[in-house]
């Protein structure tokens, strides 16, 4: 370890060169951001009702127009007299017309369902004509040719949940899959590899002719996004020296919610969900078009030199140094010169030497760490369908929730930048855990008593914590495993988190009958993720570990910098016993 960072020194340390690659690695988080959030609005119910059929009305009605004829048409629904998405109102047949006279109106004695399809008030929710979306009746081919296919509302509803869960269990499968890959490959052949799927599939789906191909595609889709997004994040972080590491990653974080918010202008300018789609595989052909150089995104030396590629690491390092003014054969009093440091690296002529992911599995401290940020990144993300459904009711309207978490994910990335230098990962964590499971237990306790302002601010309060906890689950991840699995680490940690978000959808699967059971689950896993946090060591200011070794070094630090007192040994003087039983590395 101590080698490989003498090596980066050597090479100009976090210079000109790693600067201006680190900051250029921002720009693919908008283009992934776009994708990551475009769920949101593509599985977006809007308001929809029964097309009204006047030839099931009495005679007396079969005139009317308007509000008029939707009023005999459908029934209402609640004080707010909203039409009933799914239903019609059933008529008794006419009886035999004994008089003369204008015959009286009968009264409904039921309801039935739709039998003209729907009308859906667009400006109420979303802005796509996707099937996905609004359950619009398509066809393919074009319109008048054939039959309509795909009619995603009311029976057929329950595709929309499948086809949420398709989606996330490809960026689930992707992190695991693609996030060992990196560990194998390399970062720089994952995310051009995953680029090149991305596009493909992307112009893909936006050309799917049935609901079944669809569903295939977006959960291939979603895997190969989750392989670029996750092995730029380790090249991010793998550039970025102790002090930067937080500010870059959250600058890229930043540039993702740029991207979310920037998702409904994109939609409402195209109009339609396959332009949409098609729009978002051009987005991945200009960043491999770009990104895919390695100027732009050259592999990292990080990896290299954890793996023993001495030899492919020298021509990146060499630039390094150069670009920042560093002569790579000069030898200071200080320090050895790159080309000698290089040299004792590269003795033997040694072998690229790749580690399992199942090798974590055998150390001490590092399964352990990797197992509680996972389950805090599955907490995080799983916990917030609860926030958002107390939320609905405050917010009526779609687009305000919408902007509400984009606001609230750029909020919680500047307290995470703000605080978690200063005060150290590991209790902002805990403080990030603490207010996530306290919110979740108010809301759980009070739901029928609190008033909307109080429900409405512990919902912010939670959505907020909750994305705090996930993007520094993800950070402190990344920090604790070593690079030869970094990957493969980070990926099931990223993994979790979608498993969380699947939650919700797979609840929607079943007519949201088990919800409050997921709230008490999710509620009660928060509290225990708290108890967790604290067996977490602190990363904060230290060097990313390379081996295995080195990861399991970083034990447990008291949490609070004073020494307490049942830690003075009568051996040791006070200034000793404050670290007594931990490596010089965590003092």
């Amino acid at each position: 370890m101590e080698q490989e960072a003498r090596v980066l020194r050597a090479a100009g340390g976090f210079g000109r060169a790693r600067r201006l690659l680190a900051a250029a690695s921002w720009v693919p988080c908008i283009v992934l951001g776009l994708a990551l959030s475009s769920e949101a609005l593509l599985t977006a119910q809007p308001g929809h009702h029964c097309r009204p059929d006047p030839a099931l009305l009495p005679p007396a009605l079969r005139a009317l127009r308007g509000p008029a004829l939707l009023d005999a048409a459908i029934p209402r629904l609640g004080p707010t007299r909203t039409p009933s998405p799914c239903l019609l109102l059933r008529y008794p047949d006419p009886a035999p017309r004994t008089c003369p006279g204008p015959r009286p109106v009968p009264a409904p004695n039921g309801t039935r369902p739709c039998t003209r399809g729907w009308l859906y008030a667009l400006p109420a929710a979303g802005l796509l004509q996707s099937p996905v979306t609004q359950g619009r009746v398509l066809s393919w081919p074009p319109r008048g040719c054939c039959s309509p296919q795909w009619n995603l509302v009311c029976g057929e509803g329950w595709k929309v949940p499948l086809e949420q869960v398709s989606h996330l269990l490809g960026w689930l499968l992707g992190c695991v899959i693609l996030g060992a890959g990196c560990d194998r490959f390399g970062r720089r052949t994952v995310f051009v590899a995953s680029l090149m799927l991305a596009t493909g599939l992307g112009a893909s789906e936006a050309l799917a002719a049935s609901f079944p191909t669809l569903l295939v595609l977006r959960l291939l889709h979603g895997g190969t996004l989750a392989g670029a997004l996750l092995a730029l994040y380790l090249a991010r972080l793998e550039l970025c020296d102790p002090p930067h590491r937080l500010a870059f990653s959250m600058g890229a974080g930043l540039f993702s919610v740029a991207g979310t918010l920037l998702l409904p202008g994109l939609a409402a300018l195209v109009q339609d969900w396959r332009l949409l789609q098609g729009l978002g595989a051009l987005m991945s052909g200009l960043l491999l078009l770009f990104w895919g150089f390695p100027a732009l995104f050259p592999e990292s030396p990080c990896w290299l030199l954890a793996t023993d590629q001495v030899a492919r690491a020298r021509k990146i390092l060499r630039h390094f140094a150069e670009a920042s003014g560093v002569d790579p054969e000069d030898r200071s009093l200080e320090e050895s010169s790159l080309v000698t440091e290089l040299a004792m690296l590269s003795a033997g002529s040694p072998q690229p030497q790749y580690q399992s992911p199942l090798g974590f599995l055998r150390t001490q401290v590092t399964w352990r760490n990797g197992l509680i940020l996972g389950f805090s990144s599955l907490v995080g993300e799983g916990i917030r369908a609860s926030f958002r459904r107390s939320l609905t009711p405050q917010v009526p309207t779609f687009y305000l929730p919408y902007f509400l978490e984009a606001g609230l994910e750029a909020a919680a990335l500047v307290f995470l930048l703000l605080t978690a230098d200063r005060c150290g990962r590991r209790p902002v964590l805990l403080l990030g855990t603490m207010a996530t499971g306290l919110a979740s237990l108010l809301l759980l306790a009070g739901a029928q008593y609190l008033p909307g302002w109080t429900m409405l601010s512990l919902s912010v309060l939670g959505l907020l914590a909750s994305r705090a906890v996930s993007a520094l689950s993800s950070l402190f991840a990344a920090e604790v495993f070593p690079t030869v699995i970094r990957g493969a680490g980070l990926g099931l940690v990223l993994g979790a988190g979608f498993l969380g978000q699947a939650a919700d959808p797979l609840d929607a699967l079943h007519g949201r009958r088990g919800f409050f059971l997921q709230h008490v689950v999710f509620a009660s896993l928060a509290v225990l993720a708290l108890l967790c946090v604290l067996l977490l060591p602190e990363s904060r200011g230290r060097g990313l570990p390379q081996s295995l070794q080195d990861a399991d070094r970083l034990r447990r630090s008291p949490l609070l910098r004073g020494c307490p007192r049942q830690d003075h040994l009568p051996l040791l003087s006070p200034s000793d016993s404050c670290w007594a039983g931990h490596t010089p590395q965590q003092r």
